[in-house]
């Protein structure tokens, strides 16, 4: 897409989830974040980290074996098992998305289905600890996250 990208590099865990709650301070119900990248790349450690910020107390694990976990106004989707998404999973899907800012990691699967994402995250592996946190949404979207650039 032709949105603007920022990207932001992540040495630890605790940065990436410092980013991830920075980028969850300009979000609202509604919003759809996608959040992809290679296993192990930190994607639910991202979600954790924006989950944290807006407010969810319980433990904030990878919902692979179940789909969706569903906390106070968020969701945390996880569509690695799909192939795609046919119209009977999006029944499934869809109360998800309701009133509810939700993150979805392994997007790809449901790109068809899925609402426009307001922001669409990439984590990729720069070495061992490093990794590259690409963000792409709408500029006044970035200027609120990130005022100084």
């Amino acid at each position: 897409s032709s949105l603007p990208r920022m990207e932001i590099e992540s040495s630890s865990p605790e940065e990436t989830e410092a980013v991830a709650a920075r980028l969850a301070g300009a979000l609202r119900p509604g919003d759809v974040v996608t959040v992809s990248g290679d296993l192990g790349a930190g994607k639910t450690t991202f979600v954790r980290g924006a989950c944290r910020a807006l407010g969810v107390t319980q433990p904030v694990t990878s919902p692979t074996y179940t789909v969706g976990h569903r906390y106070d106004g968020i969701s945390h989707l996880d569509l690695y098992r799909f192939a795609g998404v046919s119209a009977a999973e999006w029944g499934d899907l869809e109360p998800y998305f309701d009133d509810a800012i939700a993150f979805v990691e392994w997007p790809e699967a449901g790109e068809s289905a899925l609402p426009a994402p307001r922001v669409r995250v990439r984590i990729r592996h720069i070495d061992e600890t490093r990794r590259t946190i690409e963000v792409e949404a709408e500029a006044a979207y970035l200027k609120d996250v990130f005022p100084s650039c």
